[in-house]
């Protein structure tokens, strides 16, 4: 039976780079995935677009592929990814002079365009999921509107004989999905196996996570060598059965566990879990251990997949000021409380009205709340004040407030950080399917 071996190389925009290229080197890969896009990651390369129309890539693009690219080439490694964030074009077009300054003037790059549909959205009149609203009575500015696609435009990509797929918004599965379909030649609607590898995608898509990166809990779940954490590779094969491990040596462990905590990551329902390829099913999935670092991976269905899209919809919401102050010693924790009432106090007699504000102390409440508060007296705190404004003006006071702490009380503040950045925020609409045009270009030497 034939098998592929498709390894994850990314799990996120800022990801560690030197797992990539163990992948690369010793993986023994047909395929790399680079899956770097989240839901604000996008609206931020729309942003940088905004200022240099050659950018709003991955900013890590051009150094992952210095680092891997070489070894692709050599070892007959195809690479897909949505590194092209907001520009794949232009991200291509990085690619293609990476390839020419290592010689191989050969290489071909697809890019997948079409999930940019800002235009689409304004001409339907969408509403928006949590503002209850219109886009025409919507009144923030809108920085990114970009549907999840699917394998379409990647499947056809991979047809066209191109060793790298830059792609923008697709749905994160569907980077591992359509090696699958290309390889095996199967059927967009065979609903089961689109369910299987739509699960070896969600398994694979967060990289070190499946590997034990984010299982770890010392002495509860441990796992050795984080420091050197390698990242998964699924041996799929023909019916979308898979083995999930990694590269010998490299840190880390696949274990049962380790699957079945990265099945369950992001599912708001296992047995209808949406994509736009597939309604998969993983309410029937096992998993076996069939050896060290070796865990086979069965049971995934699927259901017919949606007609509409889910179009992630980026706008900017003001601006977060924030300052923070430490405590340390004797009597901390009341300290750092009486600094944030103070502050608290302050905003008031100065008229300052925040949109939101948080008043946390690090290390007791900031996660939790209250419930959690000092009663375990610690030994040191930080205090942290985060408020909300709508301008950049009223934001940059937070800070300064803070800052005042130092000679105007409580006693033995240190290290006072202060900080302001622009709000973007995220909402979210449906949009039919057929109104979704994918497009392939080939940019070849």
């Amino acid at each position: 039976m034939k098998k592929i071996r498709i390894g994850s190389g990314a799990g996120y925009a800022g990801d560690r780079i030197e797992p990539a290229v163990e992948l690369a080197q010793k993986g023994g890969l047909d395929y790399l995935v680079f899956e770097c896009l989240a839901e604000r990651t996008i609206a931020i390369g729309q942003k940088q677009k905004r200022q240099n129309s050659e950018k709003g890539y991955n900013e890590l693009l051009e150094k992952r592929m210095r680092a891997v690219l070489m070894n692709c080439y050599q070892n007959d490694i195809r690479i897909l990814t949505n590194m092209g964030a907001a520009n794949p074009l232009s991200a291509g077009r990085a690619v293609q002079r990476i390839a020419k300054e290592f010689g191989l003037h050969s290489f071909k790059v697809a890019v997948v365009t079409g999930d940019d549909v800002l235009s689409k959205l304004q001409a339907l009149d969408l509403t928006l999921d949590e503002a209850r609203l219109p886009i025409s009575k919507f009144d923030k500015d809108i920085v990114s509107s970009n549907a999840y696609i699917g394998v379409e435009g990647l499947v056809k990509a991979l047809e066209s004989g191109a060793n790298m797929v830059i792609a923008g918004r697709v749905a994160d599965p569907s980077l591992f999905l359509a090696p699958m379909i290309h390889e095996f030649g199967w059927s967009l609607d065979d609903w089961t196996k689109m369910g299987r590898g739509t699960c070896i995608g969600h398994l694979l898509e967060c990289a070190g996570q499946i590997t034990g990166g984010y299982f770890s809990d010392p002495g509860v779940k441990d796992v050795a060598n984080l420091a050197r954490l390698g990242f998964p590779i699924a041996e799929v094969d023909e019916e979308g059965n898979a083995i999930i491990t990694k590269v010998e040596g490299s840190g880390g462990t696949v274990r049962e566990a380790t699957c079945k905590e990265q099945l369950l990551y992001e599912i708001h329902r296992p047995d209808q879990y949406i994509t736009p390829d597939v309604v998969a099913d993983f309410s029937q999935v096992t998993f076996q251990q069939m050896d060290i670092d070796r865990v086979a991976v069965k049971g995934a269905m699927g259901t017919a997949r949606t007609d509409s899209l889910k179009v992630s919809v980026g706008y900017t919401d003001g601006f977060i000021g924030e300052g923070e102050i430490s405590y340390a010693g004797v009597n901390s924790a009341v300290r750092g409380q009486l600094a944030l009432d103070i502050v608290k106090e302050r905003f008031a007699i100065c008229g300052f009205k925040p949109l939101e504000a948080r008043y946390d102390l690090i290390g007791v409440n900031a996660l939790h709340g209250a419930k959690h508060s000092t009663e375990n007296n610690p030994y040191e705190v930080r205090a942290r004040v985060a408020v909300r404004c709508t301008t950049r003006e009223e934001a940059l006071t937070v800070g300064d407030e803070v800052e005042t702490l130092y000679t105007n009380g409580p006693a033995g503040g240190g290290g006072v950080m202060k900080s302001v950045k622009e709000v973007l925020a995220m909402d979210s609409t449906l949009i039919p399917r057929d109104q979704i045009q994918v497009v392939v270009t080939v940019l070849e030497d």
